[in-house]
């Protein structure tokens, strides 16, 4: 006898789970018998759907038996013999099982037969499974299973990817602060730079300047001449010691004429420096008259001078002023004053002897000759005339 067991034996639908599958299959039970069981003969095989096992179906042949020399045959729908576990006896009951596990596509059809030795009799049962009933994979699983494997798969990857991202931003920031703070010490390197350079230039402008300034004393400096204070042209209330060439103001006084005293020495055309020792004196002046001022101090009758005729560096209140009105400013009190008349360019210089610099100067239209004057202070110091030395070259600077 032959049971089939197909889709329409449990609901026919192939959406349901695979533990229901097991249940309605577990609990169908083939038995078919060629006879009724008679005294001295065993019963027809028992055919039980016992489990899923390795992707299959374990069916299990039982067969109680009178006697004890049975053989048990399993055989596919080709008829063809499968090879099932070793006979198994029980050991409360008579009677003896084998199994196998039927694999989905090889042939859901399988027979059991048991065979007699001493009765030469054989008795067969056999089951129909369908496909249906074998475990298998949903479609819709193996898609969700792809697709939560690529989203894990997706996730992973993204996070690694950010992962990497966040170091890279990181790195490129860190390169970015590392950048910022060079540039930052360039920059302040380059603003250190400057102001060294700008300082460099600075001190070698004045260093230049100074040099040049050096030249022109030097140079002026190689144009001396000796000059002589005038007891004949002078004011009455200045006293001349002719021994050592100096004079001072012998009242406390200004007079509304300026107090001064000529040189002897006249010059209208060439180059010529001399030197006046001025000491700590508080005011005093120094320059160049015209013919026809040092001939009105004669008399001394003269209430003014013309201040046209008059070329003069004062010193008065801390402050060095040129006959123009013009200030000389950053200059410190000097006991020693160089005076430079260069008759052919019309001008006339001003230095400090000590620090060998320029004091001012000053461009004229005077003509005819021009005559070195003195002014002494009201305080009643000297002030006298320095003799120099002749240098016919230039000492190396």
């Amino acid at each position: 006898m032959q049971i089939s067991l197909g889709y329409s034996c449990i609901c026919g639908n192939a959406g349901m789970g695979l533990s229901v599958q097991l249940t309605a299959v577990i609990f169908i039970l083939v038995l078919v018998s060629t006879h009724q069981p008679i005294e001295g003969a065993g019963h027809d095989p028992l055919l039980v759907v016992d489990d899923y096992e390795d992707d299959g179906i374990r069916l299990k042949c039982f067969s109680e038996r009178l006697f004890s020399q049975v053989q048990m045959l399993w055989t596919d729908s080709r008829g063809d013999n499968i090879t099932g576990t070793p006979l198994t006896t029980g050991t409360s009951t008579a009677n003896v099982s084998s199994s196998i596990i039927l694999k989905p596509g090889s042939g859901n059809s399988v027979s059991c037969k048991i065979i007699d030795k001493l009765l030469k009799t054989s008795t067969e049962s056999s089951v129909v499974i369908a496909d249906v009933f074998f475990p298998a994979t949903s479609p819709w699983m193996a898609a969700f299973v792809v697709i939560l494997l690529l989203s894990v798969f997706l996730v992973v990857a993204a996070f690694y990817k950010l992962r990497v991202n966040n170091k890279a931003t990181t790195r490129a920031l860190n390169a970015q602060k590392d950048i910022q703070q060079d540039i930052n010490v360039l920059n302040h390197q380059l603003d250190e730079r400057q102001k060294n350079f700008q300082k460099e230039t600075e001190d070698a402008m004045d260093k230049i300047e100074k040099t040049r300034n050096e030249l022109e004393f030097w140079k002026a400096r190689s144009n001396a001449v000796n000059i002589t204070l005038d007891q004949k042209y002078k004011h009455p209330s200045l006293c001349i010691n002719e021994e050592k060439n100096r004079v001072k103001s012998s009242v406390q006084k200004e007079n509304a004429l300026k107090m001064m005293v000529a040189a002897t020495e006249g010059f209208s055309e060439n180059e010529h420096y001399w030197e006046v020792e001025v000491g700590d004196q508080s005011e005093w002046e120094l320059g160049v008259v015209s013919e026809e001022i040092r001939n009105a101090l004669i008399s001394g009758t003269v209430n003014s001078l013309p201040g046209e005729s008059l070329l003069s560096l004062q010193f008065s209140q801390g402050k060095y002023v040129l006959t123009d009105e013009e200030n000389v400013r950053n200059c410190k009190q000097c006991s020693v004053v160089g005076v430079f008349l260069d008759q052919k360019r019309k001008k006339l210089s001003f230095y400090d002897v000590e620090e060998k610099s320029s004091l001012g100067s000053i461009y004229y239209n005077l003509s005819g000759k021009l005559y070195p004057f003195f002014s002494p202070g009201s305080d009643g110091k000297w002030l006298g005339v320095r003799p120099v030395k002749t240098l016919n070259l230039l000492p190396s600077l």
